[in-house]
């Protein structure tokens, strides 16, 4: 799930000390009570698949090689533990990542799912799955281009 974050909550977020207190936050984004219009953006399980489309087709995470690269899993972690993601993008990165996404095509993400290691991928690799993965690209696509308008923060949560 992503989420665009007012500067208040983003404020909130750098101030936790702990994985307790992360998993305390992302719960209060998800019950949206904050004040102002929540952004947010589901992608079921095609995170997976978008991330390795847009970055070198692996889950590796965090190197910021590209505005791209950091869409999914980059920018900073505020969570340490193995099965729980917290990966936090500031304004401007979410911006960048905005920009860059502006420029993906379907074809340019068809020939990116296609380099996609079979068996280091969890789903099966095919037209249908490719079809639901650019689904939800776009969808995060748009959430992107609204949180730069908005001049958010954004934070993307999964369990793993």
């Amino acid at each position: 799930m992503f989420f665009a974050l007012t500067e208040d909550q983003e404020a909130a977020l750098m101030a936790t000390r702990d994985d307790a207190e992360v998993r305390a936050f992302v719960e209060e984004v998800e019950m949206g009570d904050w004040d102002g219009v929540p952004l947010d953006c589901e992608t079921d399980k095609a995170w997976d698949a978008i991330h390795r489309c847009l970055s070198d087709g692996t889950l590796g995470c965090g190197r910021r090689l590209s505005p791209l690269d950091m869409a999914v899993l980059g920018g900073g972690h505020h969570h340490e533990g193995d099965e729980y993601v917290v990966a936090h993008l500031r304004a401007g990165e979410a911006a960048q990542v905005a920009d860059a996404l502006k420029t993906v095509d379907q074809s340019w993400m068809r020939q990116r799912y296609d380099r996609i290691d079979p068996g280091d991928y969890q789903g099966v690799l095919g037209d249908e799955d490719f079809d639901y993965t650019w689904y939800w690209f776009t969808r995060v696509r748009d959430f992107y281009r609204e949180a730069a308008a908005a001049n958010r923060a954004v934070i993307f949560t999964v369990d793993q």
